[in-house]
């Protein structure tokens, strides 16, 4: 039996794994439903997506928050709203790696936008555990580590997920489910949120007497 790993067993990522990361996620989205619809060709759409989650990842690393397994099996991507002084991804660097499907990006985006709020939050935007790995803790160390940080920021967690057992998997880890969001001719998209913790209360002082 392998042991669940911990907090110890997970890294943040950095610049040279951006390769790795992006051509693990790559595959992760090569059946994905809303991928699929987004880039109906399969070998189109590796040869996006293999351009547009380098770029993603790479931002991520220097302006977000980038986490794997120590052996590259798991990874979560988050992001930070407001980004502060972060460089902006634009609708130009958008369309620099999606070409032709670039109308149906900005579908997607406009609608996950819609959920997103203005306050400031934490945004999930990857999380994947080579299946091979799946049922042992990863997506749980990961998910750990980056509640730590962001429960002392006192900020809400947001995702929104292409599928029923990712959906299952963050709610069962204190993710609340929203209305599904729906694209045309499109599958489903789950949004999810992951509440501030509450504010801790000064303790009143106590007289002695």
């Amino acid at each position: 039996m392998t042991a669940a790993p911990t907090a110890a067993a997970v890294r943040p990522a950095q610049p040279g794994d951006v390769a790795t990361i992006a051509a693990m996620l790559t595959d992760a989205v090569a059946d994905d439903p809303v991928a699929e619809w987004l880039v109906p060709d399969p070998h189109e759409r590796r040869s996006i997506f293999q351009g547009l989650l380098s770029m993603e990842v790479d931002h991520a690393v220097e302006w977000g928050s980038v986490d794997v397994l120590l052996d590259m099996t798991g990874v979560a991507v988050w992001r930070r709203h407001p980004a502060n002084d972060a460089a902006v991804l634009s609708d130009h660097h958008l369309g620099t790696f999606t070409k032709r499907a670039l109308p149906r990006f900005r579908q997607l985006n406009a609608l996950v936008d819609s959920y997103r709020s203005a306050a400031p939050h934490h945004w999930l935007a990857w999380l994947y555990v080579s299946p091979r790995r799946r049922g042992q803790g990863i997506g749980t160390a990961l998910l750990a580590r980056q509640h730590q940080v962001v429960d002392q920021l006192g900020h809400p967690i947001d995702v929104v997920v292409t599928s029923e057992p990712a959906r299952d998997f963050l709610h069962a880890h204190g993710y609340f489910a929203g209305l599904p969001l729906h694209l045309p001719s499109s599958p489903r998209l789950w949004p999810l949120r992951c509440a501030a913790p509450p504010a801790t209360q000064p303790t009143a002082p106590v007289r002695i007497a």
